[in-house]
């Protein structure tokens, strides 16, 4: 995270219009690689995959997650063609040795829903879209919302003030002290749900909503966004990467996916105002 100067663009602030210091995030986006592609039908018993094709030259490094898959044949595009169904997703994967900030060499593979009015197009969108390269540019741009998903930092089992914050129990009480007072009473005899109690507190899976996409960077030579002495416990930004307006769940290095926003009110701001963006050290140096 760093910090920007920007116009306040929210109309209702009583900053609006206004100069401001907002905290930003700075995410590295390097593209991912389509190897597959995917449609759904619905039954009775679920969604069903009903045509499936798979692209030639996969990369190396996708062995080291799942078994490598033959290019599919003329036949299987053929049917992958005519198929019907009512859902089409793009079988992805990551691409690590694009960063440097991340030591893994294991790509992430998942499915990406794709978007679009007329299930034709979008069939005939991840037909062509297989075995190339999918980058940011084809899902946002600057002053468009994103959801993110991601995992929040894991702190382990912790105890019940820790992981609610409840009031600690009077000095005078004889038993605990950083415990609650009650279970609940004797009837219902059972524990509720609602009861703070200890258990795993954090590596949570979180949703952040509507989050403002400030500025894309496509290359960070030309366009400096580091800041000097890398950031910490990251290093250098050297792909593609994307600043966000806020702060985002999870440690430096996790994964986070985007997503369309799914509650988006706010009309969307076609370019922000970003007066300035720090790039100084944040360790003192």
């Amino acid at each position: 995270m760093t910090h920007a100067f920007l116009v306040d663009y929210r109309k209702r602030s009583t900053t609006a219009g206004q100069e401001l210091s907002v905290p930003v995030t700075v995410v590295e986006v390097p593209p991912m690689r389509a190897v597959g592609a995917r449609i759904y039908a619905r039954n009775p018993y679920g969604k069903r995959v009903v045509a499936e094709v798979w692209g030639e030259n996969p990369v190396q490094e996708i062995g080291r997650r799942i078994s490598p898959h033959p290019p599919s044949s003329t036949e299987a595009r053929l049917t992958f063609e005519h198929a019907a169904g009512e859902d089409v997703r793009l079988i992805v994967h990551t691409q690590p040795h694009l960063i440097t900030g991340v030591s893994s060499k294991t790509p992430e593979i998942f499915e990406v829903r794709v978007a679009g009015d007329q299930f034709e197009d979008r069939r005939a969108f991840a037909l062509t879209a297989v075995g190339t390269e999918v980058s940011v540019d084809q899902l946002t741009a600057e002053g468009q919302f994103l959801d993110v998903i991601g995992v929040t930092k894991g702190f382990g089992f912790q105890g019940h003030i820790q992981r609610w914050g409840v009031k600690l129990q009077p000095r005078k009480n004889s038993k605990h002290r950083r415990m609650i007072g009650t279970l609940g009473p004797h009837n219902p005899s059972f524990v509720t749900y609602r009861v703070p109690q200890a258990g795993q507190t954090g590596y949570h899976r979180r949703t952040q909503l509507n989050m403002r996409v400030l500025k894309v960077v496509r290359d960070p030579r030309t366009d400096p966004i580091t800041p000097a002495g890398g950031f910490p416990h990251y290093g250098e930004v050297r792909s593609a990467c994307i600043v966000l307006h806020g702060s985002l769940p999870g440690p430096a290095k996790r994964l986070l996916r985007f997503r369309t926003p799914m509650r988006a009110r706010v009309s969307t701001v076609e370019k922000v105002d970003l007066r300035y963006f720090s790039t100084r050290s944040k360790q003192g140096a």
